[in-house]
């Protein structure tokens, strides 16, 4: 089985045609040749079929819907998609029901919340009804004039959750056992809430019987909205006697600073974009996991910036060390201020 599992087409065609005796025309063409080659080709796919196959039932690096049978022996769901819920301004009283659109996405009116303002819901499930905000034409018939704008963003609405997103649930819950209302067990409710990205949990924050959770939406970002969110569904399953708060951690601005050389190839403006966008992805990979932002590792991604020749005056929060992370707070990049020189050591 194991040479058959590293032979390609080619080869389990020369193998088949070795078992034919030689004075049989073997040629490519040949009467005995066009027999086994389409043999070969279904043998050669069903074999990658199959070692792919075992990927699919493991929860390392099963996909898609394999990923949600893997899972759900554990009692794991996949989050699914959840609409966007805004705040809509009109000219004049609009009835409940009634469906507005803007940008080819349509809301409805779910509820008015004071004279000429309307909480709406978005009709496609998903981050796409944050997206959008100014004025609206109406949907429904018989409305006219009325002039209607999106404002606020009441209840974000989020995409439903990503493979990555769900393994890591996993992982959590069967590494990090949930019992009898314990910090993971606390971590895992948040988590399960759609939009939760990351949660983390301090037992007897405010003395006994109390407990404090920090959330952070799916793309590791502080939302308004969320920790009222998880707060109502942990609510609902917590043990008896337990005070739970839930807030969003505190943002900690992070800015930088530097000259920098270029080699030539790209203008200063878009090495700028192009390093603000890999601190970003830095930075929510510490969230709740690191507290401390690294000197020397973000000065290393400036350098890895296509364009960059070199650099000097690095400068992390006007200074040159790590920067600490306190336990409720999480970093967030403020102002990224790169100036080009033609030669390092002048400005």
């Amino acid at each position: 089985m194991s040479a058959y599992e590293n032979m390609t087409y080619e080869e389990l065609v020369k193998a088949m045609l070795d078992k034919v005796t030689s004075d049989v025309d073997k040629r490519e063409g040949s009467l005995i040749f066009d027999a086994v080659a389409p043999c070969a080709f279904f043998l050669t796919k069903q074999k990658f079929q199959l070692v792919n196959f075992i990927d699919l039932l493991l929860p390392d690096t099963a996909l898609g819907e394999y990923l949600d049978r893997v899972v759900s022996a554990y009692g794991i769901e996949r989050k699914a998609a959840t609409p966007a819920v805004r705040k809509m301004v009109t000219s004049a009283p609009v009835g409940l029901g009634t469906r507005w659109g803007i940008d080819e996405i349509v809301y409805a009116v779910t509820d008015q919340l004071d004279t000429n303002q309307y909480e709406v819901t978005c009709e496609t499930a998903g981050d796409i009804g944050n997206q959008y905000s100014g004025a609206m034409s109406p949907v429904s018939n018989g409305i006219s004039g009325v002039t209607a704008e999106l404002t606020d963003i009441l209840t974000a609405g989020t995409d439903e959750e990503k493979d990555e997103a769900m393994r890591e649930r996993f992982y959590t819950k069967v590494r990090m056992p949930a019992t009898s209302g314990n910090a993971y067990h606390y971590q895992q409710w948040a988590l399960e809430v759609p939009g939760t990205g990351a949660a983390k949990v301090f037992p007897l924050d405010d003395g006994p019987g109390t407990v404090t959770v920090l959330v952070v939406d799916d793309d590791m970002e502080i939302s308004s909205s969320l920790p009222d969110t998880v707060a109502d569904y942990i609510e609902t399953v917590r043990p008896i006697g337990a005070t739970v708060t839930v807030e969003s951690p505190a943002a900690l601005t992070i800015t930088i600073s530097a000259h920098v050389v270029l080699d030539g190839s790209r203008e200063i403006a878009d090495v700028k974009a192009d390093y603000e966008a890999a601190v970003k992805t830095f930075l929510k990979d510490t969230i709740f996991t690191t507290y401390r932002v690294s000197y020397a590792r973000l000065s290393a991604l400036l350098l890895d910036v296509a364009g960059v020749e070199d650099f000097d005056s690095f400068q992390l929060n006007s200074g040159t060390g790590n920067v600490m992370v306190e336990d409720k707070q999480i970093p967030v990049l403020g102002t990224v201020s790169l100036t080009e020189v033609d030669a390092l050591g002048i400005d």
